[in-house]
């Protein structure tokens, strides 16, 4: 190794190649994992690039970042470069998602007075027997003029709030006059459930388990209960980082794919639990990060761990083809759910939001097209009707929101 070597930050010291500086934003989440593993176990350094890792604590500020310039690339909820087309709730920015992070994650946990309060609420992961005790308990607080129950997600556009609208209405409830759903950052959920806060939140590992370790909360229900096979983060990056940059954005790809095939290998999990696990990445003890991992949760303090496969998945073969690749159906399911909950009106304008945002063009440049056996226009959510992305449109004729709460 040269003097020049050594000293230059910028130039890899296994190969003494320059390296090219990409600042990603991530949220402490155990599916940043592909960020962390392309970082510290080489493959981005492999691919010439060097990954300034940024932590914060909440999606608004990922967001924010991204949209301004501030990171080149980011850890972003799968709805959230879709929102930014459309300009909700902030400045309106092109931001693609040329990669899937991960399918799967999320939770829901409830308190442990809410779960008292219920009764029998079914095993875990029966949406339609725990919609049934949701709605009986909305109407009793009715009756008795009591507030409504307040769920929490982690941001307003986030497969989170759409998972909770989602179960909600297949319940008979209206979203936003039968409940409350607000928004606290992941890291903050177990503080605002030990504190009375809200009765049940929406998010991802590790933090159910932390409300269950905390005996503030119990697991009702993984996500992938209400919408298999979905993304669930997806790699954000603006379009001008795209056109401007496209080598580094194919050697990011890369590098990430070769991180999520490490994680995929069972064998790995203890390496990659004790990384997750530290202070700077997500802060939590690493038996928590192995129950997301290995898919074996524990729903309450008193129960043995819930097996549950498939729960986090990085890589690999899904229902739909390649689990990384970004469909156009899923970006068009995102934006019937804005449009059915009335976040955005414009059909027209959300649909093609949602195919610029997801179009795969940039993933295919970089491994190649898929074959043609591949279901690349549904999607299966557990009430039973069926999504069809070749007319969006349908599926949201035949799914106005609920009437409201149940007689």
């Amino acid at each position: 190794m040269t003097r020049e070597t050594a000293l230059d930050p910028n130039r890899s010291p296994a190969t003494g190649r320059s390296l090219e500086r990409l600042r990603v934003g991530f949220i402490p989440l155990v599916d940043c994992a592909p960020l962390v593993v392309a970082r510290d176990l080489g493959f981005a350094e492999a691919e010439g690039l060097e990954l300034d890792l940024v932590r914060e604590t909440s999606w608004a500020n990922i967001r924010d970042r991204i949209v301004l310039g501030h990171f080149d690339a980011a850890h972003m909820l799968a709805p959230m470069p879709l929102a930014a087309r459309l300009g909700l709730g902030h400045l309106t920015a092109p931001i693609l998602a040329p990669w899937v992070l991960n399918h799967g994650g999320n939770s829901i946990a409830i308190s442990t007075a809410l779960h008292d309060a219920g009764g029998a609420w079914g095993a875990v992961d029966d949406p339609a027997a725990a919609g049934r005790v949701l709605a009986r308990l909305v109407v009793e607080r009715a009756e008795r003029g009591e507030e409504p129950l307040t769920f929490a997600s982690v941001h307003p556009f986030s497969c989170h709030d759409q998972q909770l609208r989602h179960w909600f209405a297949a319940a008979g409830l209206d979203p936003d006059s039968d409940l409350r759903i607000v928004v606290v950052p992941p890291s903050y959920m177990v503080d605002a459930m030990a504190e009375g806060g809200v009765d049940g939140a929406c998010v991802g590992a590790p933090w159910p388990s932390l409300s269950v370790e905390a005996g503030v909360g119990r697991i009702l229900l993984t996500t992938g209960s209400i919408w298999p096979a979905t993304p669930e983060k997806v790699l954000g990056v603006r379009e001008v980082f795209a056109e401007r940059r496209p080598e580094a954005l194919a050697a990011l790809l890369r590098a990430l794919d070769r991180a999520g095939a490490w994680i995929e290998d069972p064998a790995n999990r203890p390496d990659l639990a004790a990384r997750l696990a530290r202070p700077e990445i997500v802060g939590v003890p690493e038996a928590l990060v192995m129950r997301a991992l290995a898919g074996e949760l524990r729903a309450g303090r008193d129960g043995a761990p819930v097996s549950v496969p498939g729960f986090l998945r990085f890589h690999g073969a899904g229902p739909h083809g390649a689990i990384n690749r970004p469909r156009v159906a899923d970006g068009l399911w995102l934006a019937a759910q804005m449009l059915r909950w009335g976040q955005v009106r414009d059909r027209d304008r959300a649909f093609a939001a949602a195919r610029a945002a997801f179009a795969p063009a940039t993933f295919d440049a970089v491994f190649g097209p898929p074959g043609a056996a591949r279901d690349d226009e549904t999607v299966r959510p557990f009430d039973g009707a069926p999504f069809d992305a070749r007319d969006p449109g349908a599926w949201l004729d035949a799914h106005p929101r609920p009437v409201g709460r149940p007689g």
